[in-house]
């Protein structure tokens, strides 16, 4: 059934949201596909969780949020976006980084104070006993409380009014001998005072936290509800500026995750816009220690690459794409070819020509959920009222990669020819869309950011073969909207990892073996693209 020139489900496809926040908390709950992850985000362990964008730690963290709130405990879920103001994240040298960290953990706290009143408010059953408002309200003063740095000038200012009354009586009494008649006169006189004062105060009011004073009123306050454990899910860590980034962890060390037996810290971060720790010009090392403070054992980056494991990639793809179509959707009003539906297999055999373009867009999605979404909704707009077809995804592969992959690459330099120059050498000298990088390669920032981007994918890191003891290597591939354009031509990519020369038959692997003298063709030196730079840059 077509409508509007799409069909039911490319329509269906075309309308399903690009990103977790649009939908609700009940749908985020049923479009959630479980790729391994959900078991490890329970534990109640201090956790960071690292992923690209769009790899899926915000559903994951909707998730986790409906899952814990089911069982009785309190969840806060906070998007650090949405911290602070222009002037702590951006003020830079003008206001210190302790005093920026410092604004962003009150209204952090202050957010959380009210999540957890919203929460009281809505379920009586949380309040444990009568001290939680007295407590609910010690955590808002040890998070509120200022000091001025500069002088302090005091002047009081009186006002003094005093009014007087007088008075009379006439009193009458009874003798032994006869009533006798007595009368006097009194007369009183009384002073009213009133002083008023004013405080003047010249210098800079400055946040004043007493770290015991913040744990504390947290420990109190936890203590006073019926839930077993709070969860603290901080999403969107990197959004914090980098040089904040410490010292926001340590004041979380110091007030927050030492309450570890009633609260429970989780949080997402892109690792290579992550810093978590730094040392002082002191030697004094702050902020939060990974692995001790928090363990950092989740990344999502490594679950649903097409090359590590192809079935798993595609069952995971599969549901996630059926469940987003079908969810939220009441039978009474959802369109009738897609209420009947009834299960993945259907999907794929209404949605698509056959496996093989399916297949398709699971390995142009590169592991990537959000790419995944897209890809298929510009692949539904080209098929029209047709299944996707093979064709289709590729040519929605290829525009999603210059609309949103490429273009992030704009600006930074060297990022651009750099990639063109490993299409170069990796794509039509070798006939292979992997290489291996020296971990300890100058270039190793430049395709750190290409691997933010998503330009660039890691199929393995640390990496290190017999004969070179000591030596690491991270296994990259290129992203497939870059070279799908070279499919079906003289430089078409012929496997992951090149053995050998291609006029000799070398052959291909996705995965390193352990000699690497049979795999030393798929080293790239990036020092001598590096050196090719140097020397225009000279010419110039």
């Amino acid at each position: 059934m077509s409508t509007g020139g799409l069909s039911s489900i490319n329509r269906a496809l075309n309308s399903v949201p690009k990103r977790a926040e649009a939908r609700q908390a009940d749908q985020l709950r049923e479009t959630f596909v479980d790729s391994g992850v959900a078991a490890a985000l329970e534990a109640v362990d201090h956790q960071v969780v690292y992923g690209r964008r769009g790899t899926g730690k915000t559903h994951a963290f909707r998730y986790l949020q409906t899952i814990v709130q089911e069982r009785g405990d309190i969840s806060f879920y906070a998007d650090l976006r949405t911290i602070g103001s222009p002037e702590g994240l951006f003020a830079g040298e003008e206001i210190a980084s302790t005093e920026r960290a410092a604004r962003l953990l009150v209204d952090l706290l202050g957010q959380f104070h009210d999540a957890v009143l919203t929460a009281a408010v809505d379920d009586e059953k949380l309040i444990a006993d009568a001290t939680f408002v007295r407590k609910l309200d010690a955590l808002g003063t040890a998070i509120t409380s200022v000091r001025v740095t500069g002088s302090v000038e005091v002047s009081r200012e009186g006002e003094q009014a005093q009014s007087t009354t007088d008075g009379a009586g006439v009193g009458a009494s009874v003798g032994v001998a006869g009533p006798a008649f007595d009368a006097k006169l009194t007369a009183g006189q009384g002073q009213e005072s009133r002083q008023l004062g004013r405080e003047t105060r010249s210098g800079t009011e400055r946040l004043s936290l007493n770290f015991s004073d913040v744990a504390r009123a947290l420990r109190e306050l936890s203590q006073s509800l019926s839930s077993r454990r709070i969860w603290f899910l901080l999403d969107e860590w990197s959004s914090v500026p980098s040089d904040v980034q410490p010292y926001l962890g340590e004041f979380l060390v110091r007030c927050v995750l030492p309450l570890q037996e009633r609260i429970t810290v989780k949080i997402a971060a892109i690792e290579q816009q992550a810093q978590f720790r730094t040392q002082l010009p002191s030697g004094h090392l702050i902020g939060i220690e990974l692995g001790a403070d928090v363990a950092a054992n989740l990344d999502l980056d490594e679950f649903m690459v097409f090359e590590q494991n192809e079935e798993r990639a595609r069952t995971f793809f599969r549901g996630l794409l059926f469940k987003h179509i079908t969810a939220g959707r009441e039978e009474s009003s959802a369109d009738t070819s897609i209420a009947a539906i009834r299960n993945e297999s259907e999907f794929i055999a209404e949605g698509f020509t056959d496996r093989r373009a399916f297949d398709e867009l699971v390995r142009a999605a590169e592991g990537v959920p959000r790419d995944a979404i897209n890809i298929a909704a510009r692949a539904a707009l080209r098929a029209s009222s047709s299944r996707i077809s093979v064709p289709d995804c590729r040519a929605a592969a290829r525009a999603w990669f210059q609309a949103d992959k490429e273009a992030a690459l704009t600006g930074r330099t060297d990022a651009l020819p750099l990639l063109n120059w490993i299409i170069d050498r990796v794509i039509r000298e070798k006939r292979a869309r992997g290489f291996l990088v020296n971990q300890r390669s100058a270039a190793a920032p430049l395709l750190l950011a290409m691997f933010d981007a998503r330009v660039l994918h890691v199929v393995r890191k640390g990496y290190s073969a017999q004969d070179e003891p000591g030596e690491r290597y991270d296994v990259y591939v290129i992203d497939y909207g870059a070279y799908v354009d070279l499919i079906h031509t003289k430089s078409e990519p012929l496997g992951t990892l090149s053995l050998g020369e291609y006029e000799d038959g070398g052959g291909y692997v996705d995965v390193p073996t352990q000699d690497l003298r049979a795999i030393r063709r798929s080293i790239l030196d990036l020092e001598e693209f590096l050196s090719t730079r140097f020397l225009a840059a000279d010419r110039s």
